[in-house]
């Protein structure tokens, strides 16, 4: 996984944000996800993946308090701690492979927006769906976003796996049911669009 870790480093060390397809200045699809929950405040959320997005910033701004952000790329993760100041020593902050990740906390809400379409092997796929199963809180959620069977083949340079609805639901109903699933544009900072395939999920509860 270094060559993987090497990648992104070195992403966020000569990129800016403008300068990658998956900025958005307001995350508005996932904070409408997230709102629409009723989540308490106290409800443990990790952004998994979340490099320098301003969804952390959002999340202290409504107020809540146990959020935790991993990535691979320690420079990522260093440059939102830059940007959010003091704020930064509320939150979480774990620099990690997804595939290596092994919490000592559970959570009620896990995101996910464009980091497992680029696990393109079974074997990491499977790591990913077991550590989600055992890290999810009866009840709790999770939202995932991939790059649809209409959007891109590549991202950053690197090959990924597109999902459709069905393949989407299929690859975690082991435990979680899926809740909706819907499609959506997003428009780069340089103005290409970009055909996303979210999911939203609940933990099964029938499964122990």
């Amino acid at each position: 996984m270094e060559n993987q870790k090497s990648h992104w480093e070195n992403v966020f060390a000569t990129k800016s944000p403008n300068e990658v397809s998956w900025t958005q200045k307001y995350p508005k699809t996932s904070m409408e996800y997230i709102e629409n929950l009723k989540l308490s405040k106290t409800a443990n959320i990790i952004d998994v993946g979340g490099g320098d997005s301003n969804l952390v910033d959002v999340l202290l701004e409504k107020g809540y308090e146990n959020i935790w952000v991993l990535d691979i790329s320690e420079f990522a993760l260093e440059r939102v701690k830059k940007r959010l100041g003091n704020k930064a020593d509320k939150v979480h902050w774990v620099v990690s492979d997804i595939t290596e990740f092994d919490p000592d906390v559970t959570f009620d809400f896990w995101h996910d927006r464009a980091v497992f379409h680029f696990l393109t092997n079974q074997e990491s796929i499977n790591k990913y769906v077991d550590t989600i199963g055992n890290a999810i809180n009866q009840n709790g959620h999770f939202l995932l976003g991939t790059f649809s069977e209409n959007g891109p083949l590549k991202c950053s340079g690197l090959e990924i796996k597109q999902y459709s609805e069905n393949e989407m639901k299929n690859t975690f109903s082991e435990n979680f049911v899926a809740i909706q699933c819907f499609t959506e544009n997003h428009t780069t900072p340089f103005n290409t669009t970009q055909n996303f395939q979210f999911c939203e999920f609940r933990k099964n509860n029938s499964q122990q």
